[in-house]
C-alpha cells in the first residue's frame, strides 16, 4: 500500500503536494540530542546482509534496529548525499566537482536543467535560491550506462516527479537556525580544509603544484598519483553558495573536520564536543568505495551484478572494521551516556548493477535507549531518513522531507 501510494502521489504530483520548502517539524520520532549518520558506498543490501567478510555490521543489523526494505533514491554519490541532507538532488544526477565561488553562474534550480555525466555537465553551480529540482525517473541512462537496461534509481516502481518550489538549504541551515550544532567529519580531509578541493589523499589535493616536487622524477608526479581518500563528491555540504561565502561561521568550512587533529572526530568523541548532528564520512578505501590506484586491498569490486560473487572482499572487509571503529568510539562517548542519541549506518547506493537489481540498501539505526533487534519491512528512502533526523532535532521537514508520501521511521528509532 505504501508504494502504491507513493505512485499514485507522483502521478498527479502537483496535486499531491510535492511542495517542498520547509513544513512543520515531524512527529513519531523522540527528542534526540545527538545523531551519529554514518554513510558507506556503493553497495546494495544483498552484498552486505549475509557477507562473512562484514561480520560486525552483520552482528550489529541484529543487535540494532534494521530497515530491510530501505532504498537510495538515485545514482550517483553526490545525489544521494544532496538527499540525505537537503530532502532532494538540487538538480544533480552527477558527481561533478563544484564550481567553486562562481557568483556569476546559474544554479540547476533555477534553470530546471539537471547536471548529468551523460550528457556531460559542467562543474555544479554553488547551489542557493529555490527552483525545481530533476526527476527522478523508475530507471536512469545518464550515469554509469546509457542505454538499456539501465540502473533502477530506486525499486523499480516509485519515481519523483521535479518538486518546483525546492529550497536550496541542507539541514546545516536549519540547525543553525534553530541554535543547534552540526559538522561534517571527512576522513582525509587535508589540513589545509575542504575550500577549492576535490579530492585528497590527506596531503596532496587537486591544487597541489607537482612541478616543484622532484621535478627532476621520469615520469613526474602529477595529480593522477594522488589516491583520492577525500573527495568532495562526498561532502555535499560544500555544494552551496552560503558554505562556500562562509558569512555564517556556523554554516560554513569551519564546520568540517577530518577524523584526527584538534577538533577531529575521534577528539571531539572523547572530549564530549560532539555536535547535535554529526555526519561522518570514512575514506573512499574504507567506505568500501574502493579506488583504481590504490592498493590490491582498496581496488575496485571486479563485478557490478548486484551479487557478493562480484566483490572485492578486502574491501568489504575494511568498511566492516571501519563500521565497528566507528561504532565502538561512539558508544564509549560521553554523547552516548547523556540524554537521547542514535547512530544511523547508511550505504549512499548499490554498485551500478542494472535493472533488475533495485537500489535498496542495509539502513541500521542504533539507539541509547527504548527496544532493539527491531527488523521494520516499511518502505524507507533517504528522504525518510532526513524526515526522521528532523523530527528527533526539532526542526522542520525539508523539500521531498516533507512529502505526504514520505514515511517516517519511528519504529526503528523507537520510544524512551
Amino acid at each position: 500500500m505504501k508504494k502504491a501510494a507513493l505512485t499514485l502521489c507522483l502521478l498527479a504530483a502537483l496535486s499531491c503536494t510535492v511542495v517542498a520548502q520547509q513544513g512543520a517539524v515531524p512527529t513519531g520520532i523522540p527528542h534526540l540530542d545527538h545523531v551519529f549518520v554514518i554513510m558507506m558506498e556503493n553497495h546494495g543490501y544483498r552484498e552486505i546482509l549475509g557477507n562473512g567478510n562484514a561480520p560486525f555490521i552483520n552482528s550489529y543489523a541484529k543487535s540494532a534496529n534494521l530497515a530491510t526494505n530501505y532504498f537510495a533514491v538515485a545514482h550517483p554519490s553526490l545525489t544521494n548525499y544532496l538527499e540525505t541532507v537537503g530532502g532532494s538532488n538540487f538538480g544533480v544526477h552527477s558527481d561533478n566537482a563544484p564550481d567553486w565561488h562562481n557568483g556569476s553562474c546559474a544554479t540547476n534550480l533555477s534553470t530546471g536543467v539537471p547536471n548529468t555525466d551523460n550528457p556531460s555537465s559542467s562543474n555544479v553551480c554553488p547551489i542557493w535560491g529555490s527552483g525545481a529540482d530533476a526527476a527522478t525517473p523508475v530507471l536512469d541512462c545518464t550515469n554509469e550506462v546509457t542505454a538499456p537496461p539501465c540502473e533502477v534509481n530506486i525499486d523499480g516502481i516509485a519515481w519523483y516527479a521535479a518538486a518546483p518550489n525546492t529550497l536550496g538549504i541542507t539541514i546545516a541551515d536549519q540547525l543553525a537556525t534553530a541554535g543547534k550544532t552540526w559538522k561534517t567529519y571527512q576522513e582525509n580531509l587535508p589540513m589545509t580544509g575542504a575550500d577549492l578541493v576535490n579530492y585528497s589523499d590527506g596531503e596532496f589535493t587537486n591544487n597541489t603544484n607537482f612541478a616543484k616536487i622532484y621535478p627532476q622524477l621520469t615520469p613526474p608526479l602529477s595529480t593522477g598519483n594522488i589516491v583520492q581518500l577525500y573527495a568532495a563528491k562526498h561532502n555535499p555540504f560544500v555544494y552551496f553558495q552560503n558554505v562556500q561565502q562562509g558569512t555564517n561561521p556556523m554554516i560554513s568550512y569551519a564546520q568540517m573536520s577530518a577524523f584526527d587533529g584538534a577538533g577531529g572526530l575521534w577528539g571531539d568523541l572523547a572530549s564530549g564536543h560532539s555536535p547535535n548532528f554529526s555526519y561522518i564520512v570514512p575514506n573512499q578505501c574504507n567506505d568500501q568505495h574502493g579506488r583504481g590506484n590504490g592498493t590490491a586491498f582498496c581496488a575496485f569490486d571486479p563485478v557490478s551484478n548486484g551479487t557478493q560473487a562480484g566483490l572485492n572482499p578486502a574491501l568489504i572487509i575494511l568498511g566492516d572494521q571501519v563500521v565497528q571503529k566507528l561504532v565502538t568510539a561512539i558508544h564509549s562517548s560521553p554523547a552516548w551516556h547523556h540524554g537521547h542519541t542514535a547512530i544511523v549506518v547508511i550505504w549512499d547506493e548499490n554498485d551500478y548493477a542494472v535493472d533488475p537489481i533495485y537500489n535498496k540498501v542495509v539502513a541500521i539505526v542504533d539507539t541509547n535507549y527504548g527496544f532493539h533487534a527491531l527488523q521494520s519491512g516499511q518502505f524507507y528512502t533517504h528522504f525518510s531518513l532526513l524526515r526522521s533526523i528532523e523530527g528527533g532535532l526539532g526542526i522542520p521537514c525539508l523539500n521531498h522531507a516533507c512529502d505526504a508520501s514520505t514515511n517516517t521511521m519511528s519504529d526503528l528509532f523507537g520510544q524512551p
